[in-house]
């Protein structure tokens, strides 16, 4: 009987113990060191994961950035091309010297060239701006006819009153060689008179006859 209670014998003892001891170890160890390893390396993953999220933005970020600079230079360039088709490369310098010599090249005996007003894009702007502030209660169609659309940013306008005698079929040449500028030239009115030395004549032909010629003309150079 006192040898079925005695469960702890030596021997039990020689086998139990090591286990113990190794499982005491093992639990330790697995608290001390594998635990705290696997939680790092969790950390480390998910920062690894945010990195490669925050590259991939950065890569799709570099490529919107890419698309909208395309874009921007492809407007910029439309914008250039609108400039010139409205102003050509000229200035008011090189506009004049130009008129000077299709005048000379069609015999137009200018007589007078007055400038009535000089408007660059930027005060259109200001212009538009301020319309728009005081006038929004009104009708669009109203807004558009007080800015001038032609006006773009880098342009400026020059109207002139233009006196000149001519014949009529130089008067034909001299316009249609104004219609065929880099630049924009806008022609808003035309006053045409019989010279008072051929009214007086027996063959009062207009095709012949000098003529004497008053435009308010607009030109379109650049700043």
């Amino acid at each position: 009987m006192i040898s079925k209670r005695n469960l702890l014998t030596p021997e039990k003892a020689a086998t139990f113990i090591p286990i113990l001891i190794s499982s005491g170890i093992s639990f330790l160890v697995i608290i001390f060191f594998v635990m705290p390893q696997y939680y790092k390396s969790n950390r480390v993953s998910l920062e690894l994961n945010g990195l490669i999220k925050k590259k991939n933005n950065l890569d799709n970020l570099k490529l919107q950035y890419k698309i909208i600079n395309d874009k921007f230079d492809k407007l910029n360039k439309e914008k250039l091309m609108i400039t010139e088709l409205i102003s050509g490369k000229s200035k008011l310098d090189t506009l004049l010297a130009k008129l000077g010599e299709i005048a000379i090249k069609n015999n137009i005996e200018f007589t007078s060239i007055i400038p009535k007003k000089f408007i660059n894009s930027q005060e259109n702007i200001s212009k538009k701006n301020n319309i728009k502030t005081k006038n929004k209660k009104k009708n669009k169609n109203e807004l558009k006819l007080k800015v001038d659309p032609l006006l773009v940013e880098g342009t400026k306008k020059y109207e002139f009153d233009i006196s000149f005698k001519t014949e009529y079929v130089n008067l034909l040449a001299f316009l249609r060689e104004l219609e065929f500028q880099d630049n924009v030239i806008l022609i808003d009115d035309v006053n045409i008179l019989t010279s008072s030395k051929n009214s007086n004549t027996k063959d009062n032909d207009n095709s012949k006859g000098k003529l004497e010629v008053n435009i308010s003309m607009t030109f379109y150079g650049q700043i």
